[in-house]
């Protein structure tokens, strides 16, 4: 006899009975820590300059709380700067470019966009173009050390992460300048063989938007110094004074004017990141979330991870595929409505907000798996996912 808790073909399958508490799995700006509510940014310094004694006093404690949650070295300057982790990379490559050659490395969109700015808006000639299709991940080792390269630690939108730093050589003569923003705070970073890195904090702090961290290397710091860019720099991205590093932006003097509400909520995510024990704590819970996915993958019959080498797959922005063989068989533009169709259900049922994939990527699902996101709440939402792929399938393939 049939097990009657399993729906007859053309049944519609059941719900879960279990729904995730917190739903907010984007992957930018991502959940804010366990417990947040308003009340976490009633001491804000509000109606107060940023350049008080006491404004800057809360722009340097996110330094160095910042310095000490990642162990930043001592001799690196953390900077907070303008227009999110995007205008972060932008200053760095706008003012340390130009001097060496440049390899510029591309898995996902975010790389691709560094390719462009480098290739069509700074138009430099000596640059090369390292590419991998989604899921995959370029020939690290081929990199050129006496080449400044530029690349994403962790592509958002296609779920491939660098491994290890080993391949960026300790006496290296170019520059590495990392875009980093979906990594730091869940995967630990090669702090002394990376010379530029930058995030924002409304990726894994799960933090508000348009403030960018920057952090340089005393090597980036020299090439500041004796490296000046044949182009115009406007002011948001001028990070020298009189030929020397301007040293007061990483001492809480911003270039433009900060939001003190979300520095406080930088500074409430910061203190809750050392309270769960520091950033071994936060890697461990992002790990956790990835291990509960990897699970039901194992057994899915519809999913897989758009990353292929679980030593490049990302604990953070955890990226399927569909491999349903219904569904490979879809056109690309029938592929990418069913797979949105998913996203806007469980939307719908207020158990998944935003777990679209990126608009470039290959049509599929992405959720946030980093430490502000609940190991419990990653627990409930996947049977939600077969439920809302097993009910798109049958509405659409009727």
């Amino acid at each position: 006899m049939p097990d009657p808790s399993t729906p007859e073909e053309g049944d519609t399958p059941a719900q879960p009975r279990r729904r995730p508490l917190r739903p907010w799995f984007s992957s930018g700006p991502c959940a804010k820590r366990p417990g947040w509510s308003p009340g976490a940014l009633s001491d804000a310094l509000l109606g107060r300059s940023h350049r008080s004694g006491p404004g800057k006093a809360r722009l340097g404690e996110v330094i160095e709380r910042t310095r000490t949650l990642l162990g930043i070295p001592s001799d690196h300057l953390i900077g907070i700067v303008p227009a999110s982790d995007t205008g972060a990379v932008e200053m760095a490559l706008w003012s340390l470019l130009g001097a060496r050659p440049v390899d510029v490395l591309a898995w996902e969109s975010f790389g691709e966009e560094w390719v462009t700015d480098i290739r069509r808006q700074l138009r430099l000639d000596d640059v090369r173009v390292m590419r991998a299709d989604y899921g995959e991940i370029v020939d690290l080792d081929a990199v050129d050390p006496s080449h400044d390269v530029v690349f994403a630690w962790n592509g958002t939108t296609s779920g491939v992460r660098v491994p290890h730093g080993d391949w960026l050589a300790p006496d290296r003569e170019g520059l590495a300048i990392c875009d980093a923003t979906s990594a730091v705070f869940a995967q630990r970073l090669p702090w002394e063989r990376l010379d530029v890195v930058t995030w924002s904090w409304q990726k894994a702090l799960g933090g508000e938007a348009q403030h960018g961290m920057l952090v340089l290397s005393p090597r980036a710091v020299d090439r500041l110094e004796s490296w000046t860019p044949p182009w115009p720099l406007p002011k948001l991205f001028r990070l020298t004074k009189g030929g020397k590093v301007n040293r007061g932006i990483f001492e809480g003097s911003t270039i433009n004017t900060p939001s003190m509400l979300c520095v406080e909520d930088c500074l409430d995510a910061l203190r809750w990141g050392a309270a769960i024990g520091g950033l071994d704590g936060m890697v461990a819970r992002a790990d956790a979330n990835l291990a509960a996915v990897a699970r039901w993958i194992e057994t899915s019959a519809w999913a897989d991870f758009l990353a292929r080498d679980p030593a490049t797959r990302s604990n953070t922005s955890v990226c399927l595929a569909i491999k349903d063989p219904w569904f490979t068989g879809l056109d690309a533009s029938e592929q990418g409505r069913v797979a949105k169709a998913v996203s806007k259900r469980l939307e719908a049922e207020g158990v998944a907000f935003d777990i679209a994939g990126y608009r470039d990527a290959p049509p599929g699902l992405r959720i946030w798996c980093g430490a502000t996101v609940e190991l419990d709440d990653i627990e409930a939402l996947l049977p939600w996912l077969d439920w809302g792929w097993a009910v798109t399938k049958q509405e659409n393939s009727a």
